[in-house]
């Protein structure tokens, strides 16, 4: 999006080639931003002709953002600031998500935003923004980010004040690609107005992803994994910091910055297993691990877990928490539901028949505890992994096949 929104040409390789990353290009596409695909050593490299601070065109069909509640959430503050009619949709999935909490902003910076009960599709109404300070209800980094991308184009500074800290790689990125942002503490602000730059960038692993093959590696003992070329941004790493509470032996070694990001490689190793809990402090900083997580517990005898201040999950592609719970129970895993999150009491699984509910982080998590069962485990709706991780299963088959 700030390739898109760039004076330049900008190539970005290593670019994921999931579902949701692919609506994103779309969308920019239908913005009359020209972008090229091309296969390379690393995937997917896109080059990215930048149409300059809002240079978008008007699009001529809805945009559709599949899946992505990331793309949508964040493509509705550069539609808020272009000054005609956007509408963004996406798949049943996404239409059942709520948006409130970025058309709230949005409107107050002078955006008209309609909708079907605060879910999408959205139909926005750009124009000319004003800087806000905003304080959101709940910790969120796509809101975060809606709220700066529309602020690059306010009149003022904007600024967003956070309850607890959010991941900040659209702060990086706004930095390597010229803007200067302003942090205090909890506070972020952009002044509005500032042209971007072109950049060349390789994209590291992401450890969202990552973290599955470090539960697998954690649950199954006399592991040894090591993953390479994967982001350690510090605001991600409170993931790490309970894989160690749960016995994992985990090392870190930032090899490089690219674009702002520390890269580097990490390897885990099985340890001593030992219950452990995901508190409410630490969930704004690993929303998308807790079912990878989850996982880990439900592979080990007397792994107990616990997780609360998760209510976020609820309103995931699936509810999370719902679908999950009934996804151990069917392998044979006592799970208690909490409103705000749940308690594993430890496997191993018995084995079964899941159904991950159209969602790709519960098929992953399904299928990595599906690995310590006793019986065979089938996951209905498997496909889904497509939407972050295409290679998932043919990765999931060399490791096993590695043991």
């Amino acid at each position: 999006m700030l390739g898109a929104l760039a004076d330049g040409v900008s190539h970005l390789d290593g670019y994921l080639a999931g579902a949701d990353c692919i609506a994103t290009l779309t969308c920019l596409e239908a913005y009359g931003v020209a972008i090229t695909r091309a296969t390379s050593a690393r995937g997917l490299s896109v080059r990215i002709e930048g149409r300059g601070l809002g240079g978008f065109r008007p699009p001529s069909v809805p945009l559709d953002c599949a899946n992505s509640g990331t793309s949508m959430r964040l493509l509705a503050g550069l539609a808020a600031a272009h000054p005609f009619r956007t509408v963004l949709s996406g798949d049943d999935s996404l239409s059942r998500r709520p948006m409130r909490r970025v058309m709230e902003p949005l409107t107050r910076m002078g955006a008209s935003i309609a909708a079907r009960d605060g879910r999408p599709p959205l139909t926005i109404d750009g124009g000319n923004l004003q800087a806000i300070a905003y304080t959101p209800d709940v910790p969120s980094a796509q809101v975060k980010s809606a709220v700066l991308l529309a602020g690059l184009h306010a009149d003022g500074r904007t600024s967003v004040r956070e309850v607890a800290a959010t991941r900040d790689h659209t702060e990086r990125a706004f930095e390597a690609f010229g803007a200067r942002v302003v942090r205090d503490r909890l506070t972020v602000s952009i002044d509005g107005g500032q042209r971007l730059h072109a950049v060349d960038a390789v994209i590291p692993g992401d450890i969202s992803s990552s973290v599955f093959w470090l539960v697998l590696a954690a649950g199954t003992p006399e592991s040894d994994v090591t993953i390479e070329e994967v982001g350690l941004n510090p605001s991600r790493s409170a993931v790490l910091d309970v894989l160690r509470r749960a016995g994992a032996r985990i090392d870190t070694s930032v090899e490089q910055d690219r674009a702002g990001e520390p890269i580097g490689s990490i390897r885990v190793r099985s340890g001593e297993p030992r219950p452990f809990d995901v508190t409410a402090a630490d969930v704004p900083l690993m929303i998308d691990e807790i079912p990878a997580l989850a996982a880990l517990s439900a592979m080990r005898e007397g792994v107990t877990m616990t997780v609360r201040g998760a209510s976020e999950l609820r309103v995931k592609e699936s509810d999370r928490i719902a679908m999950l719970a009934r996804g151990f129970r069917a392998m044979g895993i006592d799970v208690e539901e909490y409103d705000d999150g749940f308690s594993i009491a430890g496997g191993p699984p018995a084995g079964g028949e899941v159904d991950a509910a159209g969602d790709h982080r519960l098929a992953m998590a399904f299928a990595i505890a599906g690995t310590a069962a006793r019986a065979p485990v089938s996951v209905q709706g498997a496909e889904s992994v497509a939407v972050s991780y295409p290679g998932f299963f043919a990765e999931l088959e060399r490791l096993a096949q590695s043991r």
